[in-house]
């Protein structure tokens, strides 16, 4: 088997100083951050600690904001807020920001504290150089669980981030808050007597109430019910040789919507070995924001539960089935739903993740996407 992750592009820190004092403490933190990038001030002396230089602050920020998982800004709060301002976009996105003040005394998480790790970013560098963190968010300081923080750390994909705020105030009130969970993914997570469990996805249709919904399926629901997506869905591909991403796309987003499963759900997708130079499939895992795992053919033979063998496919790729086969290796020999799909040129294959995931088997994944795929 090999397989090749098509990576994020947030990855990483960056962290920035514009003073002398401000410097040696940006050094200290970026020096004992894994995966730190330090900026500093062009006008600042040379030294050897492999700082990148910039001339504006804001002009070489606007260039690199998206780029980072987090950004610490050891410099005062003002300059920080004034900065970004430009560049934030919502939280289902933002990277986080932290802001440390020049003495080191105190690490604020200033932007995107749940979704985008900022106070455990905040907490982290205050910990590097002995400083206080600082967490102002409400559920946090009132020792609440946050929705949006317990979907960030499980994986999941925020559909409706409007709702957040709806279902956050409820457990801030200590009111019960109607969960569809299904899968009982999201009851370990929350105190049981604020969950109220919701019978079926038609109890939240006439619900007035902030909600939660945590499944794959789409249905339509009140704009204050949170959907939450777990992403466990693995796309099987096959194609002949130079087909477009556009012409696998299509088929792709009509096999979801036949069956009515989200693509925030797609965990990645995959194919046989053969097609690990394919252009049109590279660009498609791009494009999506997903990994790709590519496995070879024995590996293939060996996945059960394929639906539609084929032998023109056995005749020309050497296995019995490729779409069908590489969902379920990449689900981690998890269950088909939806079996191949086809046009002239392009097959497609769903299969889901089994919850509790499985290790069992030769071929379980053992990459994972940085960030929810874009459709």
């Amino acid at each position: 088997m090999e397989m090749s992750p098509i990576q994020s592009k947030k990855k990483g820190v960056a962290v920035w100083a514009v003073t002398p004092g401000g410097r040696r403490i940006a050094a200290s933190i970026a020096g004992r951050l894994p995966d730190a990038t330090l900026y500093v001030s062009a006008g600042l002396p040379p030294e050897m600690d492999n700082a990148r230089r910039f001339g504006r602050l804001s002009e070489t920020l606007r260039g690199c904001f998206g780029d980072y998982a987090g950004h610490i800004f050891v410099m005062a709060a003002g300059i920080a807020v004034r900065i970004i301002a430009p560049l934030i976009q919502n939280k289902t996105v933002d990277p986080a920001v932290v802001v440390v003040d020049e003495a080191g005394r105190y690490a604020i998480s200033l932007v995107s504290g749940h979704i985008g790790g900022a106070n455990r970013l905040a907490e982290t560098a205050a910990g590097l150089i002995g400083a206080v963190p600082v967490i102002t968010t409400a559920t946090d300081v009132s020792g609440v669980p946050a929705i949006d923080a317990i979907a960030a750390e499980s994986g999941w994909a925020i559909e409706n981030p409007d709702a957040i705020k709806g279902v956050n105030m409820a457990l801030l009130k200590r009111e019960a808050v109607s969960i569809f969970d299904p899968h009982g993914l999201i009851r370990e997570k929350l105190p049981r007597d604020l969950i109220q469990d919701a019978p079926d996805a038609g109890f939240l249709l006439s619900h007035d109430g902030p909600g939660v919904y945590l499944d794959d399926l789409q249905v339509d629901l009140s704009p204050r019910i949170l959907i939450l997506r777990p992403r466990w869905l693995s796309a099987g591909m096959g194609c002949n040789r130079d087909t477009p991403a556009h012409e696998m796309r299509a088929l792709l987003l009509e096999t979801l919507a036949a069956r009515r499963l989200s693509p925030a759900s797609l965990e990645r997708i995959a194919s046989i070995d053969a097609k690990r130079d394919e252009a049109g499939l590279l660009a498609l895992a791009g494009e999506l924001g997903l990994p790709i795992d590519f496995f070879d053919r024995n590996s293939l033979d060996r996945a059960k539960g394929v639906q539609t063998p084929s032998a023109m496919v056995e005749k020309h790729m050497g296995t019995q089935s490729v779409c069908e086969a590489a969902a379920i290796l990449a689900s981690g020999n998890g269950t088909l739903i939806v079996p191949k799909q086809r046009t002239r040129n392009v097959t497609a294959a769903i299969a889901r993740r089994n919850w509790p995931s499985s290790a069992s088997g030769p071929a379980a994944p053992t990459t994972s996407p940085d960030g929810p795929g874009k459709f």
